[in-house]
């Protein structure tokens, strides 16, 4: 029963550590043409938003609106890509 809590907090101090690592890490998003570009923290806090003035265009807003939110959803995608590669090891078989 000792060597499991052992086992336990290693596993648990491994996995803080990890997440620690990811929250400082930075992911990068941008929308196809490159126009818009989203930075996040592993944490998902956005860092960073580049947008080129070419994107500005004042009668089509909405492109603008897609070219963010695309940009967005693939730095967040990146994210949960990197966090599932460094923290699944630790979650496998566990219910969610």
């Amino acid at each position: 029963m000792g060597s499991m809590m052992k086992q336990m907090q290693k596993m648990q101090k491994e996995m803080g550590k990890a997440q620690e690592e990811l929250a400082v890490m930075e992911f990068t998003g941008s929308a196809p043409d490159g126009l818009v570009k989203a930075v996040f923290t592993g944490d998902k806090k956005m860092k960073d938003l580049q947008i080129d003035p070419k994107a500005m265009d004042p009668d089509d807003p909405d492109m603008l609106q897609d070219l963010v939110i695309a940009a967005v959803n693939e730095a967040l995608a990146n994210v949960d890509k990197t966090t599932e590669e460094k923290l699944g090891k630790f979650t496998k078989g566990m219910p969610r």
